[in-house]
């Protein structure tokens, strides 16, 4: 391999890492839809998957970063990653704005049409005659009944950890240019641990939701739509959550520097993002 110079663009070596990655992503594959078939070997397959994707993620970011280190990237490379990242975070919002505009749809069209709006009583006579269009509900022809979670408990709560961890991860990000290292650990350390509590805090939550207000993901279309947009949240918190750690990890042995740490920004880039998507979720899932 050689340094990228100039204008230069550094190309990598030929790798087997992305046929690493198609190995475990089949494994899972298999596993899932051997799962789906009540299948013994299902989740087997799907824990072999997983091994072997978090291996192949180990051992490809790693190389990633040791060619950071080791000076293989130039400006034109690290505009790449930027570009990469937004494209990524732009493909996320749209992956959230489907969930979103399933709940609109529901919410703003379908459920006045069911319940004979002005234009549409032959639909609601013909259909669903008891139907009575008031949200929260489950649908038409389901008499399920369920408790929803207010807005102003938990959700409120994990709104202010989540709106702080930004702040947080802010100041770390302050640290990081001021080559604070002291400064950039612990405000890190402190996002962390904001995002881990409001997982332990949406835990519970869905633990309550299931056992007290038999609000789950049969709940029809309020459950569904519920557990799909705050389930992904979640996932993405997760995901954020371990990639702040990694970061924790990188910034403890000193890899970043106040001009060269776009790894540490993309992850902020990220954190922000599950931020915002999360202030969506608790307006609109949770109090409107």
């Amino acid at each position: 391999m050689a340094h990228a110079h100039g204008g230069g663009y550094y190309v990598p070596q030929p790798s087997h890492w992305p046929l690493v990655g198609s190995i475990a992503l089949f494994f899972l594959a298999l596993g899932l839809v051997n799962t789906l078939h009540d299948a013994t070997a299902g989740p087997w397959l799907m824990l072999i998957g997983a091994a072997i994707l978090i291996y192949m993620l180990f051992g490809w970011f790693g190389t990633v970063i040791r060619e950071s280190l080791s000076g293989f990237y130039n400006d034109q490379v690290d505009r790449s990653f930027r570009w990469g990242m937004s494209w990524f975070i732009f493909s996320e919002v749209m992956f959230f704005a489907a969930f979103f505009g399933a709940l609109f749809y529901v919410r703003m069209w379908v459920l006045p049409w069911l319940g004979g709006e002005p234009n549409n009583e032959m639909t609601h006579l013909l259909l669903w005659p008891q139907f009575e269009a008031a949200w929260p509900t489950a649908g038409p022809g389901l008499a399920q009944d369920f408790e929803i979670i207010g807005a102003w408990g938990i959700p409120a709560l994990n709104t202010l950890i989540l709106l702080t961890s930004g702040v947080t991860i802010t100041i770390a990000h302050w640290g990081l240019k001021e080559n604070n290292r002291r400064k950039l650990i612990t405000w890190l350390a402190a996002t962390i641990a904001l995002g881990l509590v409001f997982l332990g805090f949406q835990a519970y939550e869905y633990a309550h939701a299931y056992q007290d207000l038999n609000l789950t993901l049969q709940s029809g279309i309020y459950g569904s739509t519920f557990f799909m947009l705050t389930g992904f949240h979640g996932l993405h918190v997760t995901l954020g959550a371990i990639m702040l750690i990694v970061i924790l990890a990188r910034s403890i042995k000193g890899h970043f520097t106040p001009k060269n740490h776009f790894g540490f920004e993309a992850v902020a880039w990220y954190w922000h993002f599950v931020d915002v998507v999360w202030l969506f979720l608790f307006i609109f899932v949770y109090w409107l």
